[in-house]
């Protein structure tokens, strides 16, 4: 009997799934564990295999398109079977995201998707921007690592793609030649979009990118009449001119014109069109005149009485575009701060011993035990005690977790990444710095990866290496809590009715006042107090 095979639910988030690749054709054979097809999830592409025997009777999704979990995709049964009743037993959904492919019959009601479904006949695969994360809308081609015309592996990285979240590499998946790029460095492409085509060297994929719907051709020639009307009106009206956005020029050299405050009309082209690059914005020289009309005013008599010195400055000011990352992170956080009520909660914490715990422990320790990992492991700790800050506000519930996987926020250049040690009240202080070490290590050096950074419980925002007093940090949603840790400062306290030399760090506590009281937020930092007063605590 003929089975329905539909839409796996690959990752906890997911909801839709994006066909990238059929890796077979209505007709062939199909064994237990062969590999069906690619399918994009919100985390990243994978191979789904088939968990039945078979002849492949029927596709129901095209490559590139996306349906939601659960949805039919295709049907497996003997060889000649009637599979209608499968298709019939199928939900209404699920018919009416079949529907579109079934139509092979009926070629007036499929003809404008005909060149999409042709395809087969031509030897070249398209590549799609990818969905790198599960809120990423579109992604910037940072580098391309193959140009037109080279040769390329299936597990070849074709390009460096930045998303909202991380710089990530793009496999296409196909071996031969790379026929086509789309999108050029510092460029954005949509989700799903065609960045490139692969395939057999001097195939024809003209019919491809008019079935993507993709119009970069048909601006071309527009664009490049109007070029050359440019190019042809006399030097001295085009230096004249002050609105250079009709001016064809890639994103990158207008970027830099910007902020270099370079007029593009004045900027001979030297691409195809007359189209403006990067090199041609990089290598102008304005006119000499402009610069005798600023030294102009510096000639110009000084006031008679007080006689000041004079000082001429100038006004500038660079602009740069809002990486991905930076709209996650606004988003995200704005959302939190904006929705959940925050309260704060500091206090001060006597790091005498843990300090003298963390000079013997170093001594035999075969790692380097940091004082972030100090406080880490000592949150871990406490929130097994204080199970009300280990949860979440879920609209009609709240969560309490009973794992303990803690976020550690870590700079970049581009924002902030949060890798997430989990289950961290089960490992030593050897184990934890080694993992946030080397979190630190992939953040930086742009290699984390989706599922390094999900499933926090709680998180931890540490500025003590830059000598900060104080601060409050905003809620990684949809944890309750987050610790704001501060430096450890020399200071004078009072022990024993003395005033003694000291050392103390403050940290705080921010909470979401849906889920967390006052006296709970409280109770939560005397513990954590106490752990790191007396570190053998920590051992127990």
């Amino acid at each position: 009997m003929a089975e329905v095979i539909k839409m796996p639910k690959m990752s906890d988030t997911m909801t839709e799934g994006v066909l990238a690749k059929w890796h077979k054709k209505v007709g062939d054979k199909v064994k237990s564990g062969d590999v069906l097809a690619e399918i994009e999830t919100d985390k990243a592409t994978m191979d789904f295999e088939s968990y039945q025997d078979g002849t492949l009777l029927y596709i129901g999704v095209e490559e590139g398109k996306a349906v939601p979990v659960d949805a039919l995709i295709a049907v497996i049964g003997k060889e000649g079977e009637d599979y209608k009743s499968a298709l019939g037993a199928a939900s209404p959904a699920d018919k009416k995201e079949a529907a579109p492919v079934v139509e092979d019959k009926k070629p007036q009601a499929a003809a404008p998707a005909k060149a999409k479904v042709d395809k087969s006949s031509i030897p070249a695969t398209v590549i799609r921007m990818p969905a790198l994360s599960d809120t990423m809308t579109e992604g910037v081609i940072n580098k391309w690592n193959f140009k037109v015309g080279d040769t390329v592996k299936a597990d070849d990285s074709l390009a460096d793609v930045e998303t909202d979240k991380a710089t990530m590499e793009v496999v296409g998946y196909e071996a031969g030649t790379l026929l086509y790029i789309g999108p050029k460095e510092g460029e954005a492409a949509k989700v799903h979009g065609i960045i490139a085509i692969v395939g057999k060297a001097g195939t024809d994929i003209s019919a491809l990118l008019d079935d993507s719907g993709d119009d970069a051709a048909a601006e071309s020639a527009p664009t490049a009449h109007a070029e050359a009307a440019q190019s042809a009106t006399p030097a001295a009206h085009a230096e004249t001119a002050t609105d250079d956005s009709r001016v064809k020029a890639s994103p990158l050299a207008r970027k830099i014109a910007k902020e270099k405050g370079i007029n593009l009309n004045n900027v001979t082209g030297t691409a195809e069109g007359g189209r403006i690059t990067k090199k041609d914005v990089e290598s102008y020289t304005p006119a000499a005149a402009p610069a005798k009309t600023e030294s102009a005013p510096a000639t110009s008599a000084a006031p008679a009485a007080p006689k000041l010195p004079t000082y001429t400055g100038v006004e500038s000011f660079s602009e740069k575009p809002v990486t991905q990352m930076r709209k996650a992170i606004s988003r995200r956080l704005s959302e939190s701060l904006f929705t959940a009520p925050h309260f704060y909660v500091t206090m001060t914490i006597d790091m005498d011993e843990a300090i003298k715990a963390r000079t013997r422990i170093n001594e035999v320790s075969p790692v380097k035990i940091s004082f972030n990992d100090f406080v880490l492991k000592a949150c871990a700790v406490a929130l097994k005690q204080h199970p009300a800050i280990n949860s979440s506000f879920l609209g009609d519930k709240i969560r309490t977790n009973e794992h303990v996987h803690i976020g550690v926020a870590v700079a970049v250049d581009e924002g902030l990444l949060v890798p997430v040690i989990k289950f961290a009240d089960g490992k030593s202080l050897s184990h934890i710095s080694v993992e946030v070490k080397d979190f630190a290590q992939k953040a930086k050096s742009k290699k984390l990866q989706p599922a390094e950074m999900e499933g926090s419980t709680f998180t931890i925002s540490n500025l003590g290496m830059f000598g900060v007093d104080e601060f409050t940090a905003i809620i990684n949603t949809p944890n309750a809590c987050i610790l704001a840790v501060s430096g450890i400062q020399q200071v004078p306290v009072v022990k024993n009715g003395a005033v003694v030399p000291g050392n103390i760090m403050k940290v705080t506590l921010s909470s979401d006042h849906r889920v967390v009281d006052g006296a709970s937020g409280a109770a939560f930092l005397q513990t954590l107090k106490s752990l790191l007063e007396e570190p053998v605590r920590l051992l127990i």
